[in-house]
């Protein structure tokens, strides 16, 4: 069953001297599937993936990032282990690999929070370490 939640996600990138952080509060569903969660929601102008759908297929043991839309991508994350994949944007597509430092989660059909904390490879050279942090809670129903 799909149900409507708001997801709240902070995300810091540290990238050498770069250090980029973004917090977005949106709406998005969530949905049990065979043993796994599947919480997705629509990119926004503010991440600069617009026309983007992000979703988290989340397991016990692993958490899979699928992005499709202007930007295409699968990042899977489990925790010690590298996984490369093809990102594909506008601008042209790279390998990338993740390694996760640290991955949790909280969530259930009810809402909880994800934390992945993982090393980015970008064409075989560490590039730099990101973390995401989303909380998810039921969206509450309009009164009228």
């Amino acid at each position: 069953m799909e149900k409507n939640v708001i997801i709240s996600i902070m995300g810091m990138q540290n990238y050498g001297d770069d250090n980029d952080r973004i917090e977005l509060v949106t709406e998005g569903k969530l949905e049990e599937m065979e043993g796994a969660l599947r919480l997705s929601y629509e990119e926004s102008e503010l991440t600069g993936l617009e026309g983007t759908t992000t979703l988290f297929h989340v397991e016990p043991e692993r958490i899979t990032l699928l992005r499709t839309g202007t930007v295409n991508s699968e990042m899977v994350f489990e925790r010690n282990k590298r996984h490369r994949s093809l990102y594909s944007t506008p601008f042209g597509d790279m390998e990338i690999g993740v390694t996760a430092r640290r991955l949790s989660s909280t969530l259930d059909t009810k809402g909880g929070r994800i934390e992945i904390d993982y090393d980015v490879e970008i064409n075989h050279m560490l590039a730099g370490q990101s973390l995401f942090r989303i909380n998810v809670r039921e969206d509450a129903p309009v009164k009228s």
